[in-house]
C-alpha cells in the first residue's frame, strides 16, 4: 500500500464509526500508528466492543499522540446524538464500519440489526449530508464517505464462479439483508443528494482482536481447552477468507482513491471451506499444544445454520486493477499468526465475553 500521509493528503480529522469492534480497530490503529490525522472513534460500546488494542498502540506512541483518538460513546440509533457527534468530529473523511455483523445473533434478534445497519446508517448519512453540505469549497471537494460492508448481501454462489462488483443482490438472512439496506442507501444518497461515496464489499475477515464469536477463534479456544468443537452441517460451507491488515489496506485505499460512487470486491483468495478451515487449526494446534493433539478428534458435527450461504468467493479484479491492491498474507500464513495470538491472549478472550455477557454457546437456531 501507498504511504498513508500521501493517501490522506489534507484529511486530517477522519471519523471511524465501530472503531472499537474488530476490522473499525484494526483501522483506527492503522491511522495512529502511520499518520498524524486525529481520529474519531464513534462506538456504541456494545458486546463486542474492546479498545485494549488501541491503547497498546498509543502507549508507546506517549504525548506525540495525544488527543488523536477521541472516544464519542454514541449509538447510530440516536439520531440527535449523532448528529451532535458529526459536528464534533468536524471529519474529511468518514469510515463506516459500525454495525451488528453475527449472522446467528441477527437470526436470534433481527430488530437489533434493522436498528443499528438501516436505522443507525440513515441517521450518519442524515448528519454527514448536512455536514458536507456546509463546508468550504476546499474541504467539500476532498470529502469522502467510506461505507464498508459484506460480500452476504449477493447471497450464496453454486460451485463456480465469483462475486463481483455488478452481481445481483441477494441476501438471505437479515444481517445479509439489512446491510444490503444500508448498501442501498448509501448509493442513493450519493445519487439523490450528491455525497462523495465509495461502498466496499468484503469476504470473510479474521486475525487477532476478533470477538470470540466467530468461527477461526471460536475453533481456536474450544480446541485449546479441549472442548467439542462445533462444525455446522456437512462443513462443505466456502467461505473466501481475508486477514484482517490486508482488508485495512484496501479499505484506506479505496476511501481514500476509490472513484466517487463506485463499489470494491475486497477478497483475499483464500476459498476454503469450514471443514478444511477447522482441520487447519487442529494441525496447528497439534504442533503448538501437542498434549492435546489430535485436536481433530474433537470435531462434533452440528445441526446446520438456518438459510446457510453454501459458498461465497470475491473476484477483487476491480480494486486490484484501479487501486493496485494485492494481499500480503497467505491464508496459511494468517491463520498460523492468528492461532498463536489467540494462544497467547486467552485471558483477554475470557474477560471479552465475560463483559459481553456471551458463555461461548451456540446461538441461531430457530425453534
Amino acid at each position: 500500500m501507498n504511504d498513508l500521509p500521501s493517501l490522506l493528503g489534507s484529511r486530517r480529522r477522519v471519523l471511524v464509526t465501530g472503531g472499537a469492534g474488530f476490522i473499525g480497530g484494526a483501522v483506527v490503529r492503522r491511522l495512529l500508528a502511520e499518520s498524524g490525522a486525529t481520529v474519531f472513534n464513534l462506538d456504541k460500546c456494545g458486546y463486542a466492543s474492546d479498545l485494549t488494542s488501541i491503547e497498546a498502540v498509543l502507549a508507546p506512541l506517549g504525548a506525540a499522540a495525544e488527543g488523536r483518538h477521541q472516544l464519542l460513546r454514541v449509538d447510530l440509533t440516536d439520531a440527535a446524538a449523532t448528529a451532535e457527534a458529526v459536528r464534533r468530529a468536524d471529519p474529511d473523511l468518514v469510515m463506516h464500519l459500525a454495525a451488528e455483523s453475527h449472522v446467528d445473533r441477527s437470526i436470534e434478534g433481527p430488530e437489533a440489526f434493522i436498528a443499528s445497519n438501516v436505522s443507525g446508517t440513515f441517521n450518519l448519512l442524515q448528519a454527514v449530508r448536512s455536514h458536507h453540505e456546509g463546508l468550504a469549497e476546499e474541504r467539500r471537494s476532498a470529502f469522502r464517505f467510506h461505507h464498508i460492508s459484506t460480500d452476504e448481501v449477493f447471497g450464496s454462489l453454486g460451485e463456480t464462479g465469483r462475486f463481483s462488483e455488478t452481481t445481483p443482490y441477494d441476501p438471505r438472512s437479515p444481517y445479509s439483508a439489512s446491510k444490503a439496506a444500508s448498501d442501498h442507501l448509501v448509493s442513493a444518497w450519493h445519487h439523490t443528494y450528491g455525497l462523495p461515496v465509495v461502498l466496499t464489499n468484503c469476504s470473510n475477515n479474521y486475525g487477532p482482536w476478533q470477538f470470540p464469536e466467530k468461527l477461526i477463534p471460536v475453533v481456536i479456544l474450544k480446541a485449546a481447552a479441549g472442548e467439542p468443537i462445533p462444525l455446522y452441517g456437512d462443513g462443505a460451507n466456502v467461505r473466501d477468507w481475508l486477514y484482517v491488515e490486508d482488508h485495512v489496506d484496501a479499505l484506506l485505499l479505496a476511501a481514500t482513491s476509490g472513484q466517487l460512487g463506485r463499489s470494491y470486491c475486497v477478497g483475499g483468495h483464500g476459498e476454503r471451506t469450514n471443514k478444511q478451515v477447522v482441520t487447519a487449526i487442529c494441525a496447528l494446534l497439534d504442533q503448538l499444544r501437542p498434549a492435546g493433539a489430535p485436536h481433530a478428534d474433537l470435531i462434533t458435527p452440528v445441526t446446520d445454520r438456518p438459510g446457510h450461504d453454501r459458498r461465497y468467493a470475491i473476484d477483487p479484479a476491480r480494486i486490484s486493477s484501479e487501486l493496485g491492491w494485492q494481499p500480503r498474507h497467505a491464508f496459511e500464513q494468517g491463520l498460523e499468526a492468528t492461532v498463536r495470538w489467540y494462544l497467547e491472549h486467552q485471558e483477554w478472550c475470557k474477560g471479552v465475553r465475560e463483559r459481553g455477557g456471551y458463555s461461548g454457546g451456540r446461538l441461531g437456531l430457530v425453534a
